[in-house]
């Protein structure tokens, strides 16, 4: 068997109609993943990727899909795309922003409830109706008895420290506390802790990976772009950003990052 040489990360927010940014088209999405369920990719798990930076092999052909945040619209038009090709993701919520009700329908199920923009997304979160945008965790249980996502920490509330507090010893406190908050609201819903964290917005310095570190996350993951090689430093995971494109798109890309010295040369090219 073919073993990576690298293992690409591929970052998600929205798979919607609503057009803007950071969103996917429903179609162009389910055309990404029948892509890869086409071309024999293997889409593997949060702790897999950790093996392969450990020195475990992964086949060649192997690929991380992540989303951020938690909306809404990865249950409605994510998950049935992935269950339909057999296929797997990443979710990095942010917990504080999950809700309880009854879980809504998804595309094909019934009737789906509006998924806007992101924009608007961030407008409803802002204004305290974040269950409107939003996954409820009787939708992300569906997910996971479903097999298609897996759910890690985003953090508890999404802040930004470094823009709230100027004191460093308190930004550090609140920090803690945010990461805190996170790993027990996973380990009380879901019942395991993760070591994955996802920074909001990308944003972290050495003083938020010690944070980080001392919460008990091992594993942080970025917006530097890149793919992840052997024994890569896992507290500066790389991911590559998508586009609201079709499959020629991702193909060409993976062709890109799954070699690293193509990749490489890509990087500073670009």
């Amino acid at each position: 068997m073919k073993t990576a040489q690298a293992v690409p990360v591929l970052m998600y927010h929205h798979v919607s109609p609503s057009p803007g940014l950071v969103t996917l088209s429903p179609e162009n999405f389910r055309a990404q993943m029948r892509w890869l369920a086409g071309h024999g990719y293997n889409t593997i798990g949060c702790d897999d990727l950790a093996g392969f930076i450990a020195g475990r092999p992964l086949p060649a052909k192997s690929v991380l899909l992540t989303f951020d945040d938690g909306y809404l619209d990865n249950y409605v038009y994510g998950h049935p795309v992935l269950a339909e090709f057999g296929l797997k993701a990443a979710l990095f919520i942010v917990t504080g922003r999950i809700g309880d009700g009854a879980a809504r329908a998804f595309a094909g199920e019934g009737t789906v409830p509006d998924t806007p923009a992101h924009k608007t997304c961030k407008a409803a979160v802002q204004a305290g109706r974040a269950d409107e945008v939003m996954l409820r965790w009787s939708e992300i249980e569906r997910m996971r008895s479903a097999g298609t996502f897996e759910f890690h920490s985003h953090t508890h509330s999404h802040t930004r420290w470094d823009q709230v507090e100027a004191g460093p010893d308190r930004r550090q406190l609140m920090l803690v506390d945010d990461l805190d908050q996170s790993r027990a609201t996973l380990q009380a819903r879901l019942g395991h802790v993760t070591r994955h964290l996802c920074w909001p917005q990308g944003y972290f310095d050495d003083a938020y990976i010690d944070a980080a570190q001392q919460c008990g996350f091992s594993h942080l993951y970025t917006v530097e772009r890149g793919s992840v090689l052997p024994h890569a430093d896992a507290s500066r995971i790389r991911r590559i950003v998508t586009k609201d494109r079709g499959a020629w798109w991702l193909g060409s890309r993976l062709a890109i990052y799954r070699r690293p010295w193509l990749g490489q040369i890509y990087e500073r090219r670009n």
